[in-house]
């Protein structure tokens, strides 16, 4: 135990989910919120969810929770802003809020006595930081007091995107003070949208949370034993995987899939909403970032290399070749290095089910970008065809990839930038730039950048079959030996 202070604060950042409505920039391999959406910004939405805490006082640092697949990518963006989490609890599959913040309540009691958590959403854009940190501060006292803090955002349009929570009386923001929660609504259609927003009785439900641990275990008790049971024991059966903590993922799938907002906050008499205006925004769908974007003179927010002539509210960005639109209105237009979105802005909701789409006929580009991150750097595939493909592969300096072997294709590796250190069958060689070596079918080889500059090696496999998983990984720095 801390020992030190009295609750302090507990950051935990929900990592989940695969922000499909952002597609084709956000896919289920790098989600949205490991994603820096604004050009101008060099930090990520999560980067920016822990960075505009910083000045919140006795605050700690933070508990994250994320899909595993995403364990390095959190992991090194925490790096690149000096953050050690607390704990980076891995969930082998989704399970929404519920299961999360019980898991992190828990966790939390294993070095401080009794913890006010801050649940936050790894993917909210907030543009006024020093009132969020004003409207958390608020609302400590009502945490403290034994309430089940939520914030609530006073809507400005009849939003169909997000859930709202009713209070008891007509808010008045002037006195920035809790309110007693009546209800939660679901998403609404328009209509009930529109009257939530005359009433001035409904709040957009942000997902923000701030509370004691021991209180929301006591109210889980009551209402969810069961599922706090089986976090319970997924937790107490988890493995320490490097710095990661790996749930028991057969307990785990136990878990109902259920939200915080349904397991606890519409059943309990704690809860208390506090109005939050920060020009917050989830970031669910390119009209939002269009929305919350600095936009030109015509009402268009462009990126990368674009032409526009006559276009006007639009949203266009090019990630890698040029663009140009013409006599355009209310459009959103994405284009990534293998897929294009071209979509009228009121349908921005929509494409949602279009990666369903793509995802049951098994397109690939529904599912994962051709630059695909791993510990050791990325690789980024640039031809593929039936039994051969070209790969770029770039590794960080001082990396490794892991010893493997391949049972059904051969590689041709070219240096172009830095030093590379090759293994074949126990040989090692070291390569310069313009030099490359052949990786026989069957051959046992590892790849390291023993350099100071990043190692860039253009790859080529040939073979009967060249999928990511005909590698047999024999030794590993990163914990991902086959089982």
């Amino acid at each position: 135990m801390s020992g030190n202070k009295l609750n302090p604060i507990v950051p935990i950042i929900l990592c989940g989910g695969s922000g499909s409505r952002l597609w084709p920039l956000s896919r289920k391999s790098y989600p949205k919120q490991y994603l820096k959406l604004d050009p101008k910004d060099n930090y990520s939405l999560l980067q920016n969810t822990q960075k505009r805490i910083k000045n919140l006082n006795e605050s700690t640092d933070p508990i994250l929770i994320c899909n595993e697949n995403h364990r390095f990518i959190v992991a090194e963006q925490m790096k690149e802003i000096n953050i050690t989490p607390k704990s980076i609890l891995l969930e082998p599959v989704g399970k929404n809020t519920a299961p999360a913040i019980t898991l992190a309540s828990l966790k939390s009691l294993e070095t401080e006595e009794d913890p006010i958590l801050l649940i936050m959403s790894s993917d909210h854009k907030v543009d006024n930081v020093d009132e969020f940190i004003n409207t958390i501060s608020r609302g400590l006292k009502y945490a403290k007091n034994g309430n089940l803090v939520t914030f609530g955002i006073e809507p400005l349009t009849p939003e169909t995107g997000y859930g709202y929570i009713e209070v008891e009386k007509i808010f008045n923001n002037s006195k920035k003070e809790g309110l007693k929660i009546k209800s939660f609504k679901e998403k609404p259609n328009l209509s009930n949208a529109k009257i939530f927003l005359e009433e001035k009785r409904y709040l957009w439900n942000s997902g923000i949370f701030l509370f004691k641990a021991k209180t929301i275990l006591k109210e889980l008790k009551k209402f969810h034993p069961e599922l706090l049971n089986t976090c319970k024991n997924s937790l107490s059966k988890s493995l320490m995987d490097l710095d990661f903590q790996r749930l028991n993922k057969d307990i785990f799938n136990q878990c109902q899939d259920i939200s915080i907002d349904v397991a606890v906050m519409e059943k309990s008499d704690l809860g208390i909403v506090l109005p939050l205006n920060v020009g917050w925004s989830d970031i669910g769908n390119w009209k939002s970032v269009w929305e919350t974007s600095n936009k030109d003179q015509y009402g268009n927010k462009i990126s990368g290399q674009v032409i526009s002539k006559d276009s006007t509210d639009c949203y266009i960005r090019s990630e890698n070749r040029l663009l140009v639109t013409l006599g355009i209105k209310n459009l959103i237009i994405v284009e990534t290095n293998d897929a294009i979105l071209v979509a009228n802005q009121s349908y921005s909701q929509d494409v949602k089910d279009i990666v369903k789409e793509l995802e049951s006929k098994n397109i690939r580009e529904g599912i994962e970008h051709r630059k695909i991150f791993r510990p050791w750097g990325h690789y980024v595939s640039i031809v593929e065809k039936e039994k051969w493909q070209v790969k770029l592969i770039h590794v960080k300096p001082g990396e490794m990839l892991s010893l493997q072997k391949h049972q059904h294709r051969s590689e041709h590796w070219v240096v172009v930038k830095g030093t590379a250190k090759v293994e074949i069958n126990k040989t090692v060689s070291e390569l310069r730039e313009n030099q490359s070596t052949y990786v026989p079918l069957g051959s046992v080889h590892r790849l390291t950048n023993p350099g100071k500059v990043p190692l860039i090696i253009v790859e080529v496999q040939s073979g009967d079959y060249i999928g990511e998983d005909d590698i047999e990984r024999l030794e590993d720095n990163y914990g991902r030996i086959n089982k």
